[in-house]
């Protein structure tokens, strides 16, 4: 906590963090809402997954916001129950998508599957790319303000989506561009491998009394 903010400023700040966090929960539930459905009518496998990690994320956040709390009133307690159950549920959602993801896009891959179209995969991850850097943007700003590490490794976390979003709208507007095969299947497995990650440090964190960076 940087000595030099005052109390006023410090409890803005904190405000602040947690009208990010809920902004970030709703913007999670209409991401996946929309992607999960486009992907699935547009048999797009990359963009259903891409919203099935929204929803994750959403839960993620729901621990975020209590992680937020937590700080407001201790900036040096540790983690508190609850927080470390959504991590574990959060860890194991992640585990869960990446054995879905991996066994589809490879039976994607065995039979050659084409979706019928990406375009919807190319607007959602321009969206998100766009949403997700304003939140790392802001998320850092806040935690450098308030010295936290807990925030900062938030963000980082946030940054992740952002990488997701960006393998979206490749592989999206490959298959866009040149309908070139197995696009789709190659973009859900680089989706897999960051929801692998995301789901290890989850369980990272829940190891860790305070916090553990991304």
């Amino acid at each position: 906590m940087d000595p030099l903010l005052s109390p006023q400023r410090r409890e803005r700040a904190y405000q602040w963090a947690l009208w990010l966090a809920f902004f970030t929960i709703l913007y999670n539930l209409v991401e996946g809402s929309v992607a999960t459905a486009l992907g699935y009518a547009g048999e797009s496998l990359a963009l259903f997954g891409f919203g099935l990690d929204s929803f994750i994320e959403l839960i993620s956040g729901l621990g975020i916001v209590q992680m937020i709390w937590r700080l407001r009133r201790a900036p040096d307690s540790e983690r508190g129950r609850p927080e470390k159950t959504a991590l574990r549920i959060t860890g194991t959602a992640f585990y869960l998508l990446v054995i879905g993801l991996v066994s589809t896009s490879l039976y994607h891959l065995f039979i050659g599957h084409r979706p019928e179209t990406t375009l919807w995969g190319v607007v959602i991850s321009s969206i998100s790319i766009a949403i997700m850097g304003f939140l790392v943007w802001q998320k850092r700003r806040v935690g450098h303000q308030l010295n936290s590490e807990p925030l900062l490794a938030d963000a980082n976390c946030t940054m992740t989506c952002l990488y997701m979003s960006v393998i979206l709208l490749i592989s999206s507007g490959i298959y866009a561009l040149w309908g070139w095969p197995y696009v789709d299947s190659l973009g859900t497995l680089a989706l897999a491998f960051y929801a692998f990650r995301e789901g290890r440090e989850c369980f990272e964190k829940a190891r860790r009394e305070k916090y553990c960076a991304c």
